[in-house]
């Protein structure tokens, strides 16, 4: 579904250097960036939810109800459905910058109840620690510089060391196992 703006460029405001200074003794007095996690916005997704499934299939999606827990995370809300809640299944673009070749769309799940979420800089939400990554920095020109398969509860340490790189301007977070699209860090 092309309708949904693409998260690569898609009006936020743009990542500022900023770093905090640390004095933990583990890693001396040294500048670590910081990061912020940003979910899709709910608006281009909103439409969807009052079609019914005759019209959502004829646009490629589904309405799906989750069965088990953490089954199906949200990008908009950053948090899994509960078990019984219903959900949009949707393809959706998430890399757009047409001068890459890391152009990227792939399926996502957008709960009905879902609210925007806005993690405090430096969080990661429980939906993207508790799971496997598949992690993807790219540089302005839309460009992947590194990628890596990261447990969700150390992907802060990893986010800090890629961030401190001033090429990396962006990175995605994608589930490990099915390489689904989950949500995107910049500095904060």
């Amino acid at each position: 579904m092309r309708s949904c703006p693409p998260l690569w460029g898609c009006g936020r405001p743009d990542a500022t250097s900023e770093s905090r200074q640390t004095d933990d003794p583990g890693r001396g007095n040294v500048a670590v960036m910081t990061f912020r996690i940003t979910a899709l916005p709910l608006a281009p997704f909103e439409p969807l939810l009052a079609l019914d499934d005759a019209a959502l299939l004829a646009l490629g999606a589904r309405r799906m109800i989750a069965d088990a827990p953490h089954s199906a995370p949200c990008r908009v809300s950053l948090a899994d459905a509960e078990p019984g809640e219903a959900l949009i299944l949707l393809n959706h673009r998430h890399l757009d910058d047409p001068s890459s070749p890391y152009r990227s769309e792939g399926p996502i799940f957008v709960r009905e109840a879902a609210a925007e979420a806005l993690p405090a800089p430096g969080e990661v939400p429980d939906m993207i620690g508790r799971r496997l990554l598949s992690v993807r920095a790219y540089d302005a020109g839309g460009m992947m510089t590194d990628a890596d398969v990261v447990e969700g509860r150390d992907l802060a340490g990893r986010l800090e060391r890629w961030f401190a790189d001033d090429a990396v301007v962006r990175i995605h977070l994608h589930t490990a196992r099915r390489g689904c699209y989950l949500a995107a860090a910049e500095r904060a």
